[in-house]
């Protein structure tokens, strides 16, 4: 009998250890926190190639603005000669270029005069691309901010590159057990 009480007893310290569980609620918000954070993995794990693409494209942008700048440095003063020469050479008749010496060669001069501009122009329109471009990811960075500051670790390593999607889960999942 008294081995029976002694069960009893036990059974009941464990059922009253299991209620005291559910009424603190440390079990279902525990298995809700689990859930949470397996579903923002899942959402990453969802948007991890826009991710990528995002940042391959900063890493993009960067190189391209680097180079125009170097062809617009290239080209110095350049397109304002150019603009000087094909006035000058549209302003002077067939008569007045031939005293000159130029007559021979005026096309083939605002040939390769137009060259310049259309290279210009050509920078300049890229960059005005390439800063919409920079837009958009400094709009999504400050996006994103703002779910790395409410907890989401950050998937960037030094020099602003991106880590691997795996990498970026176990950070994750360590942010999840504390």
């Amino acid at each position: 009998m008294h081995k029976e009480e002694v069960q009893k007893s036990t059974r009941l310290t464990k059922s009253m250890k299991s209620l005291a569980k559910e009424l603190t609620m440390k079990e279902p918000l525990g298995q809700a926190k689990e859930q949470l954070w397996a579903n923002i993995i899942d959402s990453v794990n969802d948007i991890w190639p826009s991710i990528q693409a995002i940042f391959e494209q900063s890493d993009l942008v960067k190189g391209a603005t680097e180079e125009i700048q170097r062809v617009k440095e290239k080209l110095g003063d350049m397109p304002e000669e150019a603009s000087r020469i094909i006035h000058f050479l549209n302003s002077k008749n067939k008569y007045e270029l031939q005293e000159l010496d130029i007559l021979l060669d005026r096309n083939g001069t605002i040939l390769e005069v137009k060259k310049v501009l259309t290279k210009r122009n050509l920078m300049m329109n890229l960059e005005d691309k390439f800063e919409t471009v920079q837009l958009a990811i400094d709009r999504f960075m400050v996006k994103f901010d703002v779910l790395r500051q409410k907890g989401l670790p950050n998937p960037l390593v030094l020099n602003g590159k991106l880590i691997q999607q795996e990498d970026c889960n176990r950070k994750i999942r360590e942010v999840e057990k504390d």
